[in-house]
């Protein structure tokens, strides 16, 4: 932002930078919005079926347990399994805490250095679905960024710099440091990112394009509103997709822990009646 209004004082245009940066800022916040509105329900859905499933091993198994020792029933193995379940997290339930605080610790620590940051961002790019989904929104992101630097007159060795402090992935921060390279040898900027295998081809074909007409800061426009168009898309697809799955999870889930319980209690049954 800063150095947008420089440049918009030094070109006497600050004016339309003012009201790039506005529309800039904009368009960011709606896309951030509307990423977090799509992983806000099943985020929710997920703490509910955990909660589900905690309750039921803590207070409902035991239950059976005592009932099924008292008659002395040999247990079938997925009975014993969910019993087993129960009885780890009854007994050795801050192990579990243990070790959700350690992986969280063991992520914090790996994102302090810039390899542990690049393999979260390279795994973050690979994810099924939500892969696909991060990789749109980072095209989004630098192409809209990239090309309201440019059009408001900030140098491209700055501009490149200033994606690459703000795109909040290592990939493409890497990817940035090679096309700011390219071109202090006088190279263009969509051979780097075609061999850096960041972005799609069809980004790279319309830089290239860009490049040849002189008409850079436009294309790069034209990409980033293409892809938030895909991104929107995504998240819409996402949103109605997401409640049948997690529906179905949390229904499985709980219908095998439900199913486990009632297999011994057909020879409960012949016991009794004996």
């Amino acid at each position: 932002f800063i150095n947008m209004v420089k440049a918009g004082e030094i070109g006497g245009v600050l004016e339309v930078v003012l009201d790039r940066l506005a529309t800039f800022s904009e368009k960011d916040m709606e896309l951030r919005t509307k990423i977090k509105s799509a992983l806000t329900y099943p985020a929710i859905m997920g703490l509910v079926a955990i909660s589900v499933v905690v309750f039921l091993l803590v207070f409902v198994i035991p239950t059976f347990v005592k009932m099924f020792g008292d008659v002395g029933l040999a247990l079938p193995l997925p009975t014993q399994i969910v019993i087993g379940a129960s009885n780890f997290l009854r007994d050795y339930w801050y192990v579990a805490i243990a070790i959700i605080a350690g992986l969280v610790f063991a992520y914090k620590q790996m994102n302090k250095t810039e390899a542990g940051r690049m393999k979260i961002d390279q795994l973050k790019l690979k994810l099924p679905v939500f892969g696909v989904l991060n990789r749109n929104v980072s095209t989004a992101r630098f192409t809209r960024t990239l090309g309201t630097l440019i059009a408001s007159g900030v140098p491209i060795l700055q501009a490149l710099d200033i994606v690459k402090d703000t795109s909040g992935n290592e990939v493409i921060a890497a990817a940035m440091k090679k096309v700011s390279a390219s071109i202090t040898e006088g190279e263009t900027i969509s051979k780097p990112l075609h061999e850096a295998h960041v972005f799609p081809a069809m980004v790279t074909h319309m830089i290239a394009v860009g490049e040849e007409t002189g008409a850079l800061e436009t294309m790069l426009n034209k990409i980033a509103d293409q892809y938030e168009m895909v991104v929107d898309e995504t998240v819409a697809a996402l949103s109605s997709m997401i409640e049948p799955i997690m529906i179905v999870f949390m229904g499985s889930t709980v219908g095998l822990i439900v199913t486990a319980l009632f297999f011994p209690m057909f020879d409960l049954v012949d016991v009794v009646g004996h």
